[in-house]
């Protein structure tokens, strides 16, 4: 079960006990747990994940057991544990994860990957790469290992080559504008991706600023086999439900109609690649 499933079990757990104790709403278990109704409402949507005080002081409120609040209390430390792994990761640098990751990659049939405002890891070209692992150190305060990530990262490209392999690459043109490295290691990113696009076993697709998107995507994400994951500033989220993993399914087919391909893209990239003054 996902991170985001277990949560909301819990919470669901949580307003269970709150409801059999007599409380019939979160106003009235506010007011006699001291607490305001906006922290209950978060707790029992979902939306934050208890503190362990928090799980006591709500398990006396409604005269819970010691075995149920030893229950709540390791559930809540497990899903902080494996929420924070993404963290605890990065503390040795982004190496370690750029190896996981490529296990995972290598270990896929399928690879989906839809970014909005950085070029995909997995067609990323080394200057790009080192350009988004720096500032990445910067952002998180993490060792600065770049030669070791960059390394790992290209290194996992040899996926793309894979004829059993399904590997689809779809970018928003908004992430190409972004100069997030110098101006002749951009252009050379672009050209890596118009070589790509003629690749047997990849399909790339370029969304165009100017076209009208039949959905929306609140962000990136990457979908291996039937795992999906999320990378967001601060952890990354995975999701294996089969009902996450047809939404995200669903999602990228909408991208794909929008999206430019084959000699549309390269003349897309082409055009970026050479802005007119």
């Amino acid at each position: 079960m996902s991170i985001e499933k277990r949560q909301l079990t819990l919470a669901d757990t949580l307003r269970g006990l709150r409801e059999r104790a007599g409380f019939r709403t979160g106003k009235d278990f506010a007011a006699h747990i001291g607490w305001l109704p906006s922290k209950v409402s978060r707790i029992e949507n979902g939306r934050t994940l208890p503190s362990d005080a928090d799980v006591a002081g709500w398990v006396a409120a409604v005269s819970g057991s010691d075995a149920v609040l030893t229950e709540l209390r390791d559930e809540v430390r497990e899903i902080r544990l494996e929420r924070d792994r993404w963290k605890r990761q990065l503390r040795h640098g982004h190496a370690d994860l750029q190896r996981s990751t490529a296990k995972a990659v290598h270990d896929a049939r399928s690879v989906v990957m839809v970014e909005f405002f950085l070029v995909p890891g997995l067609v990323q070209t080394a200057e790009y790469a080192r350009a988004v692992f720096e500032l990445a150190a910067e952002m998180h305060q993490t060792p600065r290992d770049t030669d070791d990530a960059v390394r790992e990262r290209i290194r996992r490209q040899d996926v793309l080559y894979d004829p059993d392999k399904r590997v689809e690459i779809l970018v928003a043109e908004a992430a190409l504008r972004y100069p997030i490295c110098p101006l002749a290691a951009m252009r050379a990113q672009l050209d890596r991706l118009g070589n790509l696009a003629g690749l047997a076993h990849v399909r790339l697709g370029v969304l165009p600023l100017d076209t009208v998107l039949p959905t929306i995507t609140m962000h990136g994400y990457t979908i291996l086999d039937d795992t999906i994951t999320v990378e967001v500033n601060h952890t990354d989220v995975v999701a294996t439900d089969p009902e996450d993993v047809a939404l995200y399914r669903g999602i990228t087919d909408r991208l794909w109609e929008a999206a430019a391909e084959g000699d549309d893209a390269r003349a897309l990239l082409s055009r970026v690649a050479t802005p007119t003054r």
